[in-house]
C-alpha cells in the first residue's frame, strides 16, 4: 500500500509505504463496537444521585404506635414510600458503568477503523507542520492549502461547518497548539493520545511526520 505526503503548503512531497497490518486490516463491526462502548463507559461520569432510606434527613422514631389507631402500620418515616423518604433505585453516582475488554482486542478495533478510513480517503500524511508566532492567521492559511487537496476540501471551512479533523503530532508543539485553539473542530493531540473513539468522531485525521508515526504505531501493533 502506498500514499501521497504532501507538505503544509498542500503540494506532493513524495510516497510512503503503508503497512497493511495497520492501514489494511479487515472490517469487524461486532469488535468495533464492543470496544467502542467499553472506551465510552469508561468515560462516563454520572451526575444523577438519589439517596436512599439510610441518607435521607428525619426521625428514626416510629411514627405512630404499631396498633389502635386504625391507620397503616409505618415503622420509619424515611421509608420510600412516604413523599420525604428515600428513593428505591434511583439513579446513584457511585455507580460503576466500566465494561472490560482485553488490550488486544483494544488495539485490534483501533487499527481496524483506521483502516476503514484509510480506505475512505480521510487519512492525511504531511511532512510537517509549523508555525512562526503560533497566530490563528497561520492555522487558517494551512488549512486553506490542505484543502486544495483531492478530498479534504472542507478542511478549508473548519472554522464554519467543515469536518472535525484530529491532527496528530509525534511530538508536543506550543506554537501549533497555540494557533490552531480557537478551531473548535480541530483537535491537536500527540498520537500516543489518539483511541479508537476519536478515529470516529474526528472525520479526517491528519499525521504530521509520516515516518515516524508509522513508527509508533507500528510498536503499538507488536503489543498484538
Amino acid at each position: 500500500m502506498e500514499s501521497l505526503v504532501y507538505n503544509q503548503s498542500g503540494k506532493e512531497a513524495g510516497k510512503i509505504n503503508l503497512p497493511k497490518e495497520i492501514f489494511g486490516v479487515p472490517w469487524n463491526a461486532s469488535l468495533v463496537h464492543q470496544v467502542i462502548v467499553s472506551l465510552a463507559s469508561r468515560a462516563r461520569v454520572p451526575l444523577a444521585h438519589t439517596k436512599t432510606r439510610g441518607e435521607v434527613s428525619g426521625t428514626g422514631k416510629k411514627p405512630w404506635k404499631q396498633k389502635g389507631t386504625g391507620r397503616a402500620r409505618h415503622g420509619s418515616r424515611r421509608s420510600p414510600i412516604w413523599r420525604t423518604g428515600g428513593i428505591t433505585f434511583g439513579p446513584r453516582n457511585d455507580k460503576n458503568f466500566f465494561k472490560k475488554v482485553n488490550k488486544k482486542m483494544n488495539i485490534k478495533a483501533f487499527f481496524t477503523i483506521l483502516s476503514a478510513k484509510t480506505k475512505d480517503n480521510e487519512i492525511l500524511f504531511i511532512q510537517e507542520l509549523k508555525t512562526e508566532n503560533g497566530k490563528a492567521r497561520e492555522a487558517h492559511a494551512i488549512l486553506n492549502s490542505l484543502g486544495t487537496i483531492d478530498g479534504f476540501e472542507r478542511l478549508a471551512t473548519q472554522r464554519e461547518r467543515g469536518g472535525k479533523t484530529f491532527i496528530s503530532l509525534t511530538q508536543k508543539n506550543e506554537n501549533i497548539g497555540k494557533s490552531f485553539k480557537n478551531f473548535k473542530n480541530i483537535k491537536i493531540s500527540q498520537l500516543n493520545s489518539l483511541n479508537a473513539v476519536d478515529l470516529l468522531n474526528f472525520k479526517y485525521i491528519i499525521f504530521v511526520n509520516p515516518q515516524e508515526s508509522i513508527a509508533i504505531l507500528d510498536k503499538k501493533r507488536n503489543k498484538l
